[in-house]
This record gives structure tokens, C-alpha cells and sequence, in this order.
């Protein structure tokens, strides 16, 4: 989406060594991508920044995308996204017009350009939504993501994190843990969280945790096997309470520990909002 950051994004993946092209046209993806991989010399990997601007050049970019992948070419889409009134607020603080609003509003743009790039979302390896994120916190997730695409593995992040901080907008899937007791409400288990073992063995002592993790993670071991089909590299599975400190925190860390050892799956653990009371 125009000012959700891909300058940002685009700075970012330079700083990590990646050739960056910008506004190239879809047409010239495949081209540009058999020039890097023919080549003997060794080239740094290849980030192309593509926008609806190109008009209708731009309606054939999912074909394109596709004719890169049956070429053996190891191809991902990133999507950049952020809310209406983040990029409305950007637009106006930088006081330019949307590159699609034309006689209209930034929201008429915005809105065009929503419905243009639907397909291309739909189709994409991952999605980071900027709305919150400055451009520090962007890179970092940039940089989180990409710094180690050498690994051919599927990379599956499982994320505890607080409702009460709202949930995950990058989540493949959200699971709720607050059908589990609090353990907040027990003075003697409050000022811990659910990495201390007090804590766990208490949460995972509670009626219907065991049942719902061991069907839980019966149920995504065939997703993620879907996931290897279709050469996803990354993918977030969000597991959340109220505050994101003891239930969510030891069902995903949990989670983690089963989920260890599958196969062309790499599993690594993120808690979102440990810490933050």
C-alpha cells in the first residue's frame, strides 16, 4: 500500500547486502531474475518494490509472479499494509495527494488501491502491517524476517501476547487461552510469569489445557504440512490472555516444545508483551 513503508523496507533490505530495484515494472520480474540466477558470480539476493502505480502493467503482476515459480526461481511476496487512518495521517503530514486518488480523496485512493492489490495479499508469504510500527520497529521486523532466508526451512514463530494490548495483526491464526484460570488472581503466583515453572505447572494443571494444546497441535501439524506444499517460509500462530504474562505464555512455550523436531519446520518462540506490567 502507497505509505505503509516501503522506502523504509527497501533501506532495510539494502543495509542487509539484498539489490534492491524499485517501481519495476512486472514484466521485467522474470528477466531480472534469470540474470541473477544464471550468472557464476555470486550476487546479493534480489528485492523488487512493486506498486500499483504501474496501472495497467501492474494487472498481470500476479502471472508474473507465478511464471517465477515455475521457473525454480525461490520467490516470496511480501505485502505491506497499514490501517486508513495511518495513511491518511501520512499522506497529510507529508502533504502529497494519493498516487490513485485522482479528482477524489486520499480515502477514494486508498480504497482503489485496496481493491487493486487484494489479489497480490491473498497470494502473499507474509504481511506486516505498519500502522503502529515507526520506522525503527519496521526495520527490525525486516530485518527479523528476511536476515536469515538461507534456511530453507519453514520458519514458524509462536507468539504469546495480552488482548488487553489487542491482538496480533500479523497472526496466521489466534487461539484464546482465557478459559484458563488466571493465575494473577493467586497472590502467590502474580509477581511470576508463565516461563517460571510455578506458573506453567499451573496453567497446564488447569481442566481443558491439556485437551485443547494436544488437539491444537494435532490440528496445525496438517496446516503446516500444507504450508511446506506450498513453500511458505514463514508463519505466525498467535496464542493469547488477557495481559499476555502466565497463561498464554506457557501454552506457547508448550505448544513449542511439541512442535519440536517436525520435520522442514524451524519453531521459535516471541512473547509480545512480557514485561509490560
Amino acid at each position: 500500500m502507497s505509505g505503509a513503508g516501503r522506502s523504509t523496507v527497501a533501506n532495510a533490505l539494502e543495509d542487509m547486502d539484498w539489490y534492491v530495484v524499485d517501481n519495476l515494472p512486472p514484466q521485467m520480474l522474470k528477466p531480472m531474475a534469470e540474470l541473477f540466477s544464471m550468472t557464476e558470480k555470486a550476487l546479493p539476493r534480489l528485492a523488487v518494490v512493486i506498486d500499483a502505480r504501474g496501472g495497467e502493467l501492474f494487472q498481470d503482476l500476479n502471472e508474473h509472479i507465478g511464471s517465477l515459480e515455475s521457473g525454480n526461481i525461490d520467490v516470496q511476496v511480501l505485502f505491506l499494509e497499514a490501517s486508513d487512518s495511518a495513511l491518511i495521517k501520512r499522506f497529510e503530514q507529508v502533504r502529497r495527494p494519493h498516487p490513485l486518488q485522482g479528482d477524489g480523496t486520499i480515502s477514494d485512493g486508498i480504497a482503489i488501491e485496496r481493491a487493486r492489490l487484494l489479489p497480490l495479499r491473498e497470494q502473499a508469504d507474509l504481511v506486516i502491517d505498519s500502522s503502529d510500527l515507526n520506522i525503527y520497529q519496521l526495520g527490525s521486523k525486516i530485518a527479523e524476517a528476511f536476515e536469515n532466508e538461507q534456511n530453507t526451512k519453514l520458519k514458524l514463530i509462536i507468539q504469546s501476547f495480552g488482548f488487553k494490548y489487542g491482538s496480533p495483526t500479523d497472526a496466521d491464526m489466534i487461539a484464546d487461552m482465557r478459559f484458563i484460570p488466571n493465575p494473577y488472581w493467586n497472590e502467590s503466583l502474580r509477581p511470576f510469569n508463565g516461563q517460571d515453572h510455578q506458573v506453567a505447572e499451573y496453567v497446564l494443571a488447569q481442566e481443558g489445557a491439556e485437551e485443547f494444546i494436544s488437539n491444537y497441535v494435532a490440528a496445525i501439524k496438517p496446516v503446516l504440512n500444507g504450508y511446506l506444499r506450498e513453500n511458505r517460509k514463514r508463519v505466525s500462530f498467535a496464542i493469547g490472555c488477557t495481559g499476555g504474562k502466565h497463561r498464554s505464555v506457557a501454552t506457547a512455550i508448550e505448544i513449542a516444545k511439541r512442535l519440536e523436531g517436525f520435520e522442514g519446520v524451524e519453531v521459535s518462540i516471541k512473547h509480545r508483551d512480557l514485561g509490560k506490567e
